[in-house]
């Protein structure tokens, strides 16, 4: 019977580009994916951008722009990645799509008739400036636990304690600045506490199989409750208030559901997407218990995946996942992690736009790989020596050593008949097919590497023991050679074989090179025979590693400031002196229609008559708030002609360096005493 297989990766936030950790992750599910066809299985490989919440909204705004614009410009630079790094997904979709909105609403109004829905009225924080609930990150103030200033509305990042927002001293708005109020709001929550939830996910988490020891261990802890009868299972608020960009509760206007609550939707959306184009039955598969239910994620959304959404799911009459596969996190240089700030990432696009060879990073990836929860790390002396060992090294030296004889000697006709040696080398190649097999489906692709590699190590020692290179120089061993050459590169297509998943552009080009069909697991218990192969051109290089010194080198600029950005670089007194600020009082403010960002300031700067001035703080200040204030502004910008009218000048504002996860503009503000048209000096 055919396997059938619907396999996701966790659903990136479409408010970046990707990074090296969602590439590490689209890497591992792509070979899983490509190991399971090789062995004949039925597999639908999807995924879409998580396209809600509060922060691409907010984001948006900054822009100027509508969140499906926003959204849609992220996901417009997605294939470069995906297609740079053979990452193959049957369907990419949005959680905003059609299908989303639909099965989000159907899944929830069936929790509701289910009576695990409830309504309660809680109390949070609520921006008078913005008009609109705060999501906790967007609360920042002083921790309750270490006094640490402007730390955000969940957890402290000095001290490392975790509070409600409404525990934060001096709390304020990242998005205002203004002083939030308490409000109340009913909001809907999913009983995930209920005693029917509890008994069906204490029974669906310790099915065999089904998760790793690991994450079982962890997830124990989270249905312990303390002698106080603390802890365990809570319920989950699955709502928000508007203004929201997300999906609209039924029934409850100006609600909307929380964007963890359709972002997982969002993987049978993909999927539904994907079969009306192809005109497949979505709920006759989706039903089909025959049908496995796989998905790869990270180690931070394990509480997600294997609490609230197999709930979800089994409580509103669909199928639940039958494996979460969990994986660490990607580090640099032994454990460091990835900061952008501190110039220690691995940019993907960087990675490719240097020439490096994407498959370099596929092999290395996966010889780092397990079935463990267990971080990996990207050392750039281990890449270089890894990938000249091993690929170039033993796989690809196996047939540019072969090649050029059978090519030259024998016009590419391989021999019908290895002999003796031959055929044992070869049937111990064919002997680990299954064992290989079987650590690609456990993901276990170290090892499965290292099981590859050793047998290469094989055929380079029958190399080096007949010695091609000598029995083409010597009389009357013609047959010897062609036989020799000839093991070799049937030897290289197993060898192949068993690293197609790893290597797919790559094995693609074997295959041109070989005259063969599209390589599968089965193809490893036959021989090529009397085949003729085509012409050898070579197949991958070595790193070179000054490419990979460059990959990891940090941008140039000198300083950081703590919490904030890189220092622009150094000038001189000239260079300043260059800049005229003056104070100015802004007489005036008023929207500028046609326009999401820009307010016109009417400015006095001591001249005896007002500039008219565009600034983009429209999002964080109403033009009554502004009116009467001094404020600093560059007084000899040459003037710019915009679509709204002539703008004169520019006025000073401060801003997070990342916008998106932290929103805020603050135009400057002298103290008292200054006067319009003094000079900042």
């Amino acid at each position: 019977m055919t396997r059938k297989l619907f396999v996701t990766t966790a659903l990136p936030y479409a408010n970046a580009p990707f990074h090296i950790g969602h590439m590490m992750e689209y890497i591992q599910a792509d070979i899983w994916v490509r190991a399971q066809r090789m062995k004949g299985a039925e597999v639908h490989f999807v995924c879409a951008d998580d396209a809600h919440g509060a922060p691409i909204m907010i984001a948006a705004e900054k822009a100027g722009q509508t969140p499906q614009a926003f959204v849609g410009a992220v996901a417009a630079g997605r294939a470069k990645y995906l297609d740079g790094f053979h990452i193959a997904f049957d369907n990419w979709h949005s959680t905003d799509g059609p299908e989303n909105h639909a099965l989000a609403q159907a899944l929830y109004l069936a929790l509701r008739k289910n009576e695990l829905i409830e309504v309660k009225t809680i109390e949070q924080f609520f921006d008078p400036q913005k008009a609109m609930f705060l999501p906790d990150r967007f609360i920042k103030g002083e921790c309750p636990k270490c006094g640490a200033k402007d730390q955000y509305g969940d957890s402290c990042e000095v001290c490392g304690a975790v509070y409600a927002p409404t525990e934060l001293k001096n709390p304020y708005s990242a998005l205002s600045g203004a002083v939030p109020v308490l409000k109340t709001s009913d909001h809907y929550f999913f009983k995930l506490s209920d005693p029917r939830c509890v008994e069906f996910l204490q029974e669906w988490t310790h099915t065999p199989g089904r998760l790793q020891p690991e994450v079982l261990n962890k997830i124990k802890e989270w249905f312990n409750k303390d002698e106080e009868g603390n802890g365990g299972l809570g319920d989950w608020d699955i709502s928000r208030d508007a203004p929201y960009f997300g999906i609209e509760i039924p029934d409850a206007p100006g609600k909307y559901f929380y964007v963890w609550l359709d972002a997982p939707v969002g993987y049978l959306a993909s999927l539904k997407n994907y079969f009306d184009k192809t005109g497949r039955d979505f709920d006759a598969f989706f039903a089909d218990p025959e049908v496995e239910q796989v998905h790869f994620i990270g180690k931070d959304i394990t509480y997600f995946h294997t609490l609230f959404w197999p709930a979800m799911l089994q409580f509103s009459g669909r199928k639940t996942p039958d494996h979460i596969f969990v994986h660490g996190f990607i580090t640099v240089n032994g454990g460091e992690k990835m900061s952008k700030s501190r110039g220690t990432g691995i940019s993907p696009l960087k990675y490719l736009d240097l020439g490096l060879h994407p498959e370099w990073l596929r092999y290395y990836i996966a010889a780092k790989l397990n079935s463990k929860v267990e971080d990996i790390d990207f050392n750039p002396e281990d890449f270089s020596a890894r990938v000249n060992s091993d690929l170039v090294g033993k796989y690809i030296n196996i047939a540019s050593r072969a090649a050029g004889f059978l090519s030259k000697r024998f016009g590419g006709q391989l021999s019908g008949d290895l002999g003796v040696e031959g055929n044992a080398l070869l049937e111990t190649l064919r002997a680990h097919r299954a064992v290989i097999e079987e650590l690609y489906e456990e993901r276990e692709f170290g090892k499965a590497l290292r099981e590859i590699m050793a047998l290469a190590d094989k055929v380079n020692e029958y190399v080096d023991a007949h010695k091609p290179w000598e029995l083409a120089r010597k009389e009357g061993a013609e047959q010897a050679l062609q036989d020799v050459c000839s093991t070799c590169i049937e030897a290289f297509r197993l060898l192949t074989i068993y690293l197609k998943p790893v290597l797919p552009a790559l094995t693609a080009q074997v295959e041109a090179f070989l005259g063969v069909a599209p390589l599968q697991f089965a193809d490893a218990a036959t021989a090529l025979g009397a085949h003729k192969i085509g012409e050898y051109k070579h197949l991958m290089q070595r790193v070179d590693p000054k490419l990979v010194d460059e990959l990891l080198t940090p941008p140039a600029p000198t300083a950081v400031v703590p919490g904030g950005e890189d220092l622009a670089p150094e000038i001189k007194i000239d260079d300043f002196s260059k800049v005229d600020l003056r104070i100015a009082r802004i007489v005036k403010a008023e929207a500028v229609e046609g326009s999401d960002k820009l307010l016109r300031l009417t400015l006095d700067v001591g001249e005896g008559k007002t500039r008219n001035v565009f600034s983009g703080i429209k999002s964080a200040y109403k033009p009554e708030d502004l009116e009467g204030k001094l404020t600093v502004m560059v007084a000899n910008l040459a003037p710019r002609k915009m679509k709204f009218g002539l703008s004169e000048g520019m006025v000073l504002a401060a801003s997070h360096a990342d916008e998106k996860a932290n929103p805020g503009i603050f135009v400057l503000e002298p103290f008292p005493g200054a006067q319009p048209g003094m000079r900042v000096r």
